[in-house]
């Protein structure tokens, strides 16, 4: 899981300053307040890591990018190429791992920082400042270790390894530097080479690559239903950035019999029932049902949805069904250990709907498969106060912890957006709301009822003249 996040000098951000992040993060703000742009940049670095050049720093754009970010000049804030992009993250490792030959050198932990600028400002070419992997276990750093870009004099494009706490040692006969690294976080082969007992560099760069491959996003923008879905047996690696994937994966996780159940000796149940049972949840249909077409490798989708004793095709129900399955369909289908970033989940749900999603969501971190917990993370960036509302009740009636929330809102100001925590005590209270945070609602419910007030006293004193 993710714990904490920070960032500098990226788009609209001049320092997010730390954000820790719990198993359901919720960002709000107004538009263009920079709220998107937090979970984006942990987009970026997912698609960074599965492009196949390796020389690229960050990967901005391109056919497979999940988010468009432009140019280098569009990322940096105030367009100010002559700074740094910083930014830090820090995981907990799903079992724990070992370094050198030592047997009690061992971490659970990793914290990642590195820095990025631009070589040439004309040419916008990223390049690698700094990076460094800190080794912690149970909170205490066991081992510093990272790359810099040496300052010969030569303006050559030349590294060095550095390390804190202990030092590694160089093998004999390897007296030069090291080349650039790999994309913003790897080790090169080299270095593995170049120092004594440096193995562990190589698990450094596939624990980075382990955590974005289970990071997994969902935009906004999500494709609409079909009436015709084609299947040929394979697995897909989630519902798809704008869940194109949706029914595919649920007949995916159908044929490999995955299964679930919320306490150890509850009886299992499958897939499909449970993607079923959060849309009965949420009192968006009452059944549903996936039809192989005979003699095709083509399905159809059919819904029955309250009061009504005929199934229809999926793009016959309410728009909000097909927009929100490929929501649930992700938070069940990603494999444990997950981090999830999801896009304005509520978008075409009606209030009611919005509240029962959270309770969907809850359930999400409490399911367990194959007879293990999930540990699935859930980051959300939203506009939906009935969401965060039936978030603070599960916390008063203790279905959920207090730390089992983080909750944050990105103010737009003149020197750049703000990030302010919400503070939510152990009875799910927000003390800090930001002025205007969903509007002027209660302003205009209480200037309702004074405005009744008045108008029935003038309504009866006009009453009493006549």
């Amino acid at each position: 899981m993710l714990k904490h996040l920070s960032i500098k000098n990226f788009k609209g951000w001049k320092d997010t300053g730390n954000i820790e992040l719990a198993p359901i993060t919720v960002f709000f703000g107004s538009n263009s307040s920079g709220k998107s742009s937090i979970g984006q940049f942990l987009v970026m670095l997912k698609q960074t890591i599965q492009q196949p050049d390796r020389k690229t720093v960050l990967m901005l754009s391109g056919d497979k990018a999940s988010v468009n970010l432009g140019t280098p000049a569009d990322i940096f804030y105030n367009h100010d190429m002559n700074e740094k992009i910083q930014f830090e993250y820090e995981w907990d490792l799903e079992k724990q791992a070992e370094y050198g030959s030592g047997k009690s050198r061992s971490y659970d932990t990793i914290k990642f920082h590195a820095d990025i600028q631009v070589n040439n400002p004309e040419v916008q070419y990223l390049e690698v400042n700094r990076f460094s992997y800190g080794l912690l276990q149970d909170d205490k750093q066991k081992l510093t270790v990272g790359m810099k870009k040496s300052d010969d004099g030569s303006g050559s494009r030349n590294y060095e390894l550095f390390s804190e706490v202990e030092e590694l040692k160089r093998t004999k006969g390897r007296p030069w530097k090291l080349s650039e690294p790999m994309k913003y976080y790897g080790f090169p082969d080299a270095a593995l080479a170049y120092y004594q007992d440096a193995d562990f560099l190589q698990d450094l760069n596939l624990h980075q690559e382990n955590l974005f491959n289970k990071f997994f996003y969902l935009g906004p923008l999500r494709t609409k239903s079909s009436r015709i879905y084609s299947w040929a047996g394979t697995n897909p690696d989630s519902v798809g950035d704008d869940g194109r994937y949706t029914i595919q994966a649920i007949l995916s996780a159908k044929h490999e019999g995955r299964k679930f159940n919320f306490l150890p000796h509850q009886q299992y149940r499958p897939f499909e029932a449970i993607i079923g049972a959060a849309l009965k949840k949420m009192e968006l249909i009452e059944e549903y049902k996936i039809n192989r077409i005979e003699n095709r490798q083509d399905y159809e989708v059919k819904v029955k949805i309250k009061g009504a004793s005929e199934y229809v095709s999926l793009p016959d129900v309410g728009f909000g069904v097909s927009q929100v399955l490929p929501v649930i369909v992700q938070l069940f289908y990603a494999p444990s250990g997950s981090v999830i970033f999801i896009e304005q989940p509520e978008i075409h749900l009606h209030p009611k709907a919005q509240t029962l999603l959270a309770d969907v969501i809850i359930d999400v971190l409490n399911m367990r498969e194959n007879y293990k917990e999930r540990k699935i993370q859930v980051i959300i960036e939203t506009h939906s106060e009935y969401l965060l509302r039936r978030l603070q009740m599960r916390i008063s009636d203790e279905t959920m912890k207090t730390g089992d929330l983080r909750a944050y809102f990105a103010h737009n100001k003149k020197s750049g957006s703000v990030l302010e925590e919400l503070k939510v005590d152990t009875y799910g209270n927000i003390l800090n709301w930001p002025e205007g945070f969903f509007g002027d609602m209660e302003k205009d419910m209480y200037e309702q009822a004074m405005n009744a007030m008045n108008r029935r006293i003038t309504e009866r004193n006009a009453g009493y003249n006549g």
